[in-house]
């Protein structure tokens, strides 16, 4: 009867392991999504600044399309 409690307790032991695993998996899943949403609501902000001092800019598109490629200024050689 000894090697029947043995095995039961490690099915038992198992069973807990791959519920700890799947409730782990389920918090990680919840958090990664929560990230997701996060740096996409920080895109958006980050957009709406860009379009904000855009229109605002005194520069044109041209010079701000340079700029944002890296393209050096003939100003400044």
């Amino acid at each position: 009867m000894a090697r029947t409690r043995r095995t039961v307790s490690l099915e038992e032991k198992i069973e807990k392991a791959q519920n700890a695993v799947y409730l782990a998996k389920d918090k990680y899943d919840a958090a990664v999504e929560e990230l997701n949403q996060l740096l996409k609501k920080k895109r958006e902000m980050q957009r709406k600044d860009i379009q904000k001092a855009f229109e605002t800019s005194t520069r044109t598109y041209d010079e701000i399309m340079e700029f944002l490629i890296g393209k050096p200024d003939p100003d400044e050689e």
